[in-house]
């Protein structure tokens, strides 16, 4: 079982930048992928990065050249930097860890962008 916490959410102005990190406990995220997902007010949630065990990412289009998504497997957390954030951004962020047919979701953390 694996509990996923994610943190560094919060408000921040058009042009900004905020560091989410989803931490782990009860299994070691080496070998999992983690994902990170936003879903905004009526509308579905959807992916916005993604990093493989090996380190292999892939990004959304509507986020690619601002967000970075990395891994620190000694910490067993995984990093969201968010760039040049814009008002659209705002969602809350949720971050999943998939290994084989076992799937864990954290409880999200809220990111506004607004001046």
């Amino acid at each position: 079982q694996v509990q996923l916490v994610e943190s560094g959410g919060g408000l921040v102005q058009p042009g900004g930048s905020l560091r989410l990190s989803c931490a782990a406990s009860g299994s070691t995220l080496d070998y999992y992928v983690i994902g990170w997902f936003r879903q905004a007010p009526g509308k579905q949630r959807e992916l916005v990065a993604r990093i493989t065990g090996g380190g292999r990412t892939n990004y959304a289009d509507s986020v690619k050249g601002r967000f970075t998504i990395s891994r620190d497997n000694a910490k067993n957390t995984v990093y969201l930097q968010m760039n040049s954030l814009k008002p659209e951004d705002t969602a809350v962020y949720y971050c999943k860890a998939e290994y084989g047919n076992s799937n864990y979701w954290g409880q999200g953390t809220q990111v506004t962008v607004s001046a």
